[in-house]
């Protein structure tokens, strides 16, 4: 048999990727195995029907078991799929034919942790390179990873080739929370940006020796980019870019270049931030949320040296993945951004005008939605964040 083609040679060969059947898996840190789903199959009504309260028509597309990351991958209209138990799944959304990835880390699954995020490499179109994020164990404690490898395959399989481990949280520690590990390449491919989620221990945000509380810039191979704003620290500084986050669960760069994060706060205060080199923004110190419990923290305020977020919303909705909407399907949303809510059961739209955000349309979805992406037609897909939760594609009404 001849060297497995990559997935960008199966694309420009115009090939499929066949269905297989998932099989089941109880929580482990062992290596993974395909996760429990609805078989994956396509909508007997492509336009889907209309969501009440919203100006979208919904088609359901597929099941799976708490997925939590989606990436459309580019050239085409094959779409990345990771489920928190440890499962990669590849779906071509014209045909709606999936197969599930090879080769997927072990994974430690229990409370936030698990499979997390997953992005197309900026060298995608030449070598299939994709980065994904996880939880891994240690001795005793726990951490998020980042990780890169090659997807490839044939029209029946894919799988991933040369995994390898570029980034850590450090320290690893106690808890299933607050991990974040959501991945952003910067619009010039030169740098790997990561949420750092502050592991619901509060002080390391504002500790500028560990990367927890943070979210960095990376180079491609995960060594801290030069430049940083802690560079001349050494060691773990040298990866910061900002600080002061508690557990940022959606990460997107705009057409200018601006990098925008959202950021789930304590009992209120969900932010949207903006995120700038240097810069402090808060946590645990400064918030317009609360304590669980009701402590009181001193909110956001003009001169008292933090990084106040453009929006934000108490009572909580729990903001997770971002989309910054580039499309032509919705006109009128161009450069716009889309916030899935997970308490919220929501679709936020946050309007952008550059360095500036103001809220918009918040639509009520049913359901926890965890991420949201623009496919290559401009819909938009959502997921849900539930057992069985749904992939929907989101076109308008009309």
């Amino acid at each position: 048999m001849g060297r497995p083609r990559s997935l960008p040679a199966l694309l420009a060969a115009g090939l499929l990727l066949a269905g297989c059947t998932p099989a089941p898996q109880t929580p482990t840190s062992t290596p993974s195995s395909p996760g429990p789903a609805t078989p994956a199959t396509s909508s007997p009504t492509p336009s889907g029907t209309p969501l009440p309260g919203t100006p979208f028509r919904a088609a359901e597309l597929a099941r799976y078991d708490e997925p939590w990351a989606l990436e459309p991958l580019p050239g085409g209209d094959l779409v990345l799929i990771t489920l928190k138990r440890g499962s990669l799944r590849l779906r071509d959304l014209a045909s709606g034919q999936e197969t599930s990835v090879q080769g997927v880390p072990a994974v430690v699954y229990g409370g936030q942790g698990g499979l997390g995020d997953v992005v197309a490499g900026p060298t995608f179109a030449n070598d299939g390179t994709v980065y994904l994020s996880w939880v891994d164990t240690g001795e005793e404690f726990t951490g998020a990873v980042v990780g890169r490898a090659r997807l490839v395959g044939d029209a029946a399989s894919a799988r991933l080739e040369g995994l390898e481990v570029i980034w850590r949280q450090v320290p690893k520690t106690s808890g299933s929370g607050h991990f974040s590990h959501r991945l952003a390449f910067s619009p010039d491919g030169r740098y790997l940006f990561v949420t750092s989620g502050d592991r619901q221990k509060f002080d390391p945000a504002q500790d500028l020796a560990v990367n927890l509380g943070k979210v960095l810039r990376l180079n491609p191979d995960g060594t801290p980019a030069a430049g940083n704003p802690f560079a001349d620290r050494g060691g773990i500084s040298a990866e910061i870019w900002s600080y002061g986050h508690r557990n940022g669960l959606g990460l997107a760069f705009d057409a200018a270049g601006n990098l925008w994060e959202s950021e789930m706060g304590p009992q209120g205060g969900d932010e949207l931030n903006l995120i700038l080199p240097g810069r402090n923004y808060g946590w645990p110190l400064a918030s317009n949320g609360s304590h669980y419990g009701g402590g009181e923290i001193p909110d956001h305020a003009p001169g008292d040296g933090f990084e106040a977020p453009k929006v934000w919303w108490t009572p909580s909705v729990s903001p997770a993945g971002i989309a910054i909407y580039t499309g032509t399907a919705f006109p009128d949303w161009q450069g716009d951004a889309f916030v899935g809510a997970l308490s919220g059961q929501a679709l936020i739209r946050v309007d952008l005008a550059g360095t500036t955000a103001t809220k918009g349309d918040q639509w009520p979805m049913g359901e926890r939605i965890r991420d949201v992406a623009q496919a290559r037609d401009g819909s938009l897909l959502v997921l849900q964040d539930v057992p069985g939760g749904r992939l929907l594609r989101l076109t308008p009404v009309g």
